[in-house]
């Protein structure tokens, strides 16, 4: 599957991939597209065989602090939201962690790592003045190779501590330790530890608090510690709408990737898993990914419908929405707003003209969207602006803004990352540095499919739409922000 690599309608955040056997499993969150609230009160597990992690399958509700049909309560002191679990095997038993909204945390066991799991305890502990009241917040859990567990938890403020590995629940007295990761600079600890060990280091990923939608990640001799801070895996904030991140890593096959989750439907309430590839370095560092549309397929077919939740690139306020568990969209589409996916491969094409056919809906207004492959330059971004009249409201402002090229650059990683925007590394896919404008069609009220005659493309591109307004006149600046059109779906044509 394509990012997000779970069904369109399914909201799995906060997810902690484990590979046990033959398959991949990831634990989550469970999110809704219609909610002001973070998460639900069942855990689901979902798993793809390591050999084809394109292919997803659902095992239900694994774990749930309300009755559902089929599947009572697990919790009888809380019915509270459940959030950003964590499982482990040990001795042929498979534990979940869970972190459950104003109650203390506990932890479950099954058979199976699908589930469904059955509480075991909550936590058991002589923690005094325990940092927050015994909930345990977002725990990640180790495995050590010598038997030996740690739990790693936190919000603002990490800590950790070992459990008794006969019984999984019990804290052992003297374990417990603070800011096993601290919260001040380079480390700027928010939430969302996840341990892991790799080669005989102890990693820890975790979501930085500046900007709370980068993952980043400490490495230690020990699994108490000093950690040192190595970087970010991912920003899933980069030239999309930013919120918070929570995932981790995973070698799937022989391949490493990050899981981490997206905003979708205008709120960071509302999230969906994605994951995209990265390098383990012979150093133990891993490079930076860069967020796609790709998932876990090699390279996207540009024939085929491109769903619009696949975007990677949204700006000027445009987000994805759900129609319906059927339908989704890109909406509060405005005059500036930049679309993109990554990464198409046109195969080897002649060069002859191709089509590029958008679906559109709810449309108010005219523009014209004009297409790019590998990129947004900046002077085309100033060229299709509005231009700004020096006696409209906050004039001198919306010139600065246009003006800084820090915000709007648009091509290999968003804010051109030096590791994606190297000769190394464009050369290495037979990228263009440069966008390019490939081709343009002009939208009008109540329009449906438009079609615009494109450039012929073969090989490996990136695609980008970026609207423009009609309306360029004094009286223009009364037409910003307002919603031009929803976009249902993209395809070529030849």
């Amino acid at each position: 599957m394509a990012n997000p690599y779970l069904p369109m309608w399914e909201h799995i955040p906060d997810g902690e991939p484990r590979v046990f056997g033959d398959r991949v499993y990831i634990y989550g969150s469970h999110d809704n597209p219609d909610t002001d609230e973070f998460c639900d009160f069942c855990l689901k597990v979902w798993s793809a065989p390591v050999s084809d992690p394109t292919n997803w399958t659902s095992h239900g509700i694994a774990f749930a602090t309300r009755d559902f049909p089929g599947h009572p309560s697990d919790t009888d002191w809380t019915d509270g939201r459940l959030f950003a679990p964590d499982v482990v095997e040990k001795d042929g038993k498979y534990y979940l962690y869970a972190y459950i909204q104003n109650a203390p945390g506990c932890v479950a066991v099954a058979d199976k790592p699908e589930g469904p799991f059955k509480l075991l305890s909550r936590y058991k502990h002589n923690i005094e003045n325990h940092p927050d009241g015994g909930i345990f917040i977002d725990p990640g859990t180790l495995v050590d190779d010598d038997g030996r567990v740690y739990v790693y938890c936190g919000f603002l403020r990490s800590y950790m501590f070992e459990v008794n590995p006969d019984n999984m629940y019990e804290v052992i007295d003297g374990s417990f330790k603070m800011d096993i990761i601290p919260n001040t600079a380079p480390f700027n600890f928010f939430e969302a530890c996840s341990p892991r060990k790799i080669n005989g280091k102890y990693y820890m990923i975790y979501s930085s608090a500046e900007p709370t939608s980068q993952l980043v990640y400490a490495v230690s001799d020990s699994p108490t510690g000093p950690f040192e801070y190595k970087g970010t895996l991912i920003d899933s904030g980069c030239d999309y709408p930013g919120g918070n991140d929570h995932g981790s890593v995973a070698k799937v096959g022989d391949q490493w990737v990050v899981f981490y989750h997206k905003m979708t439907n205008g709120s960071i309430m509302s999230r969906v898993g994605c994951v995209d590839k990265l390098e383990l370095k012979e150093d133990g560092t891993f490079t930076q990914a860069e967020m796609t549309s790709q998932g876990f397929e090699d390279i996207l077919n540009p024939y085929r419908v491109t769903n619009p939740q696949m975007a990677c690139v949204l700006t000027e306020g445009a987000t994805i929405t759900e129609r319906n568990s059927f339908e989704q969209c890109i909406t509060k589409i405005t005059a500036g707003s930049v679309i993109g996916f990554k990464y198409f491969d046109f195969g080897s094409h002649s060069g002859s003209a191709m089509k590029c056919q958008l679906k559109l809906d709810n449309c108010y207004m005219s523009g014209t969207i004009h297409i790019f492959a590998d990129g947004v330059p900046m002077d085309a971004v100033k060229k299709y602006a509005r231009p700004i009249y020096p006696d409209e409201p906050n004039a001198e402002a919306k010139k600065a803004a246009l003006e800084d090229t820090s915000s709007k650059v648009y091509g290999f990683s968003g804010k051109l990352l030096e590791e994606f925007s190297s000769p190394e590394y464009t050369g290495k896919f037979g990228l263009s540095r440069e966008g390019r404008e490939i081709g343009s069609v002009k939208f009008s009220p109540d329009c449906k499919v438009v079609t615009a005659d494109v450039e012929g493309l073969s090989g490996k591109h990136s695609i980008y739409l970026l609207v423009e307004g009609q309306y360029k006149g004094w009286g223009g600046h009364y037409m910003d922000g307002r919603n031009l059109f929803d976009l249902f779906g993209m395809l070529f044509k030849v």
